[in-house]
């Protein structure tokens, strides 16, 4: 199969990712269809990836097309993960800040408590 260039109609393409939904054997669905299996898992890939659209035919794409491709390919910025990672940073520290004063606050309870006698003094220790 290898060296021999087919164009897959999309429509094909398509039904091929529905069934492979299904398939409990890849390899068999690929023998079945007379495709390589690697090229079945390539259609998934773009069609998770871009859906139906992604599974153009063969030749160089419309001008329409590479512009979308274009949009696709732009990289991701990292700026939300960032912004996460330092917000986690901030929860974490306060969240030891309050643990800190959570301890403080009942060191504190514990002094202030009084002997056992209605109107006693407080403890010194």
């Amino acid at each position: 199969m290898r060296g021999r260039k087919t164009n897959w109609p999309i429509e094909f393409k398509l039904r091929v990712v529905a069934r492979m939904k299904d398939a409990t054997d890849v390899s068999a669905l690929a023998a079945e269809l007379g495709v390589d299996r690697e090229r079945l898992y390539q259609w998934r890939r773009l069609y998770k990836a871009g859906g139906a659209a992604a599974l153009r035919g063969m030749g160089r794409p419309r001008s329409s097309e590479r512009s979308a491709e274009a949009l696709a390919a732009r990289p991701v910025s990292r700026e939300p993960a960032r912004r996460i990672t330092e917000l986690e940073r901030i929860v974490g520290q306060q969240q030891l800040d309050l643990d800190f004063f959570r301890e403080a606050l009942q060191r504190v309870e514990v002094r202030r408590r009084t002997n056992g006698v209605p109107g006693g003094t407080t403890s010194t220790r």
